[in-house]
């Protein structure tokens, strides 16, 4: 008994390692890939050289959102170490394509009055990056949703977590749509002027719905319409959330303050307060999927 006890456990150790090892080798080659993929951008340079923060936030959360990726063929049911391997291997390779996609549609969509690029490399503009890092966060969650879930084979897995992707950077334009409508300021002028406060509330708004979409798709797939419509719905409660979590924060969690003017509309715009604010979209995020 005590020989079959150590060999277990002697087992469960060697899985644990290949499969932190894996996950390693996968971010090996997600930075492999962002660096092929952003031949104008010297890493290396922006992050050692240049002392870059704007670059290292952003290039940091692109890292979060594939750690997350990846993850979600590691957590779950073991299927066997060889076939836990693959998956990771084809499910991390499919995450690394999404996520520099997701880049490519933050600089085109989210923050499409400006070249984001440009803000991030010339003008090391905080506020920038920050919604940039949010952005591949966000999406890290929407496919560690779709991959996490029980699919009957690997193609359908595989286009399962395509569609809920695509899904969720529609939803995560529109979120920015509805962010913006909801505040008395524009919020690419202000994250333009270098405000890090506007980027980092902005950021706070995605990363919670990306939460939202996580929750609404991951588990065993029981068909499109349900999934769909779980979807939809959690959405729509988020963003029907979003004014009314700016509201309380105004006047529970700041109180005596007025959050614009902490974020706009003054010298020196208040990080502590975007963060809060942040704070309460994603601290939102997760108590609805506690009670739903």
């Amino acid at each position: 008994m005590e020989n079959l006890l150590n060999n277990e456990t002697v087992y469960t150790l060697i899985e644990s390692l290949s499969y932190i090892l894996a996950a390693f080798v996968v971010m090996f080659v997600g930075k492999v890939v962002y660096n092929i993929s952003h031949k104008s951008i010297n890493v290396q340079k922006e992050l050692v050289d240049n002392d870059n923060l704007a670059f290292s936030v952003a290039h940091v959360g692109y890292l979060v959102g594939l750690l997350l990726a990846v993850g979600s063929a590691i957590v779950g049911p073991s299927k066997g170490l060889l076939i836990d391997m693959i998956d990771i291997g084809i499910y991390g390779l499919l995450a690394i394509v999404l996520l520099n996609l997701s880049i490519i549609i933050n600089d085109k969509f989210l923050l499409r009055k400006f070249s984001v690029t440009k803000e991030i490399i010339e003008d090391r503009n905080v506020g920038t990056g920050v919604v940039e890092a949010a952005s591949s966060v966000a999406s890290g969650l929407i496919i560690y949703g779709a991959i996490s879930g029980e699919s009957d084979n690997i193609f359908n897995g595989l286009m399962t977590a395509l569609l809920f992707w695509f899904i969720g950077q529609i939803v995560l334009i529109i979120t920015s749509f509805v962010y913006n409508l909801m505040t008395s300021y524009d919020i690419h002028e202000h994250i333009e002027k270098d405000n890090v406060a506007v980027g980092v509330g902005f950021a706070g708004s995605m990363i919670a719905i990306g939460n939202l979409i996580r929750f609404a798709i991951e588990g065993e797939f029981v068909g499109w319409g349900n999934i769909l419509s779980e979807v939809g719905v959690d959405v729509l409660i988020g963003l029907l959330l979003l004014p009314i979590i700016r509201y309380i924060t105004d006047k529970i969690l700041l109180p005596g303050a007025k959050l614009t003017d902490e974020i706009v509309n003054q010298e020196k715009p208040n990080v502590g307060a975007a963060l809060i604010e942040a704070f309460a979209y994603i601290g939102g995020s997760v108590l609805l999927t506690w009670s739903l």
